[in-house]
């Protein structure tokens, strides 16, 4: 019985002990916690116009690589023409909309 009483009395000070840590610590992060928040927004926000702008020239050439694919198809009579092209036109059209509406959701 006396060693129950012991591990109790044992896990409830490791208990309180990390409590207490984790209330210090806690208090001490409030301080900077703001500013920290708000210097790692300046920096995520200051990525998406680069990003929107690679993300568009990413767009351009997989339209160029789709148009030349198409035409290579469309010049040889194949009969799945119609099948690539848009499936390349919806591939450059979702990495603008998604772009766009990436934008839009963070800025």
């Amino acid at each position: 019985m006396k060693m129950n009483v012991k591990k109790f009395a044992n896990k409830k000070l490791v208990a309180c002990a990390a409590l207490i840590a984790a209330a210090t610590t806690t208090a001490m992060a409030q301080g900077n916690g703001l500013a920290g928040i708000n210097e790692a927004t300046s920096m995520v926000t200051s990525y998406f116009e680069p990003g929107t702008k690679l993300i568009y020239a990413i767009g351009a050439v997989v339209g160029l690589i789709g148009g030349v694919k198409v035409y290579g198809k469309f010049s040889s009579g194949d009969p799945d023409t119609s099948k690539t092209a848009a499936s390349w036109f919806g591939a450059c059209i979702f990495l603008i909309v998604a772009a766009t509406i990436l934008r839009s959701f963070f800025l």
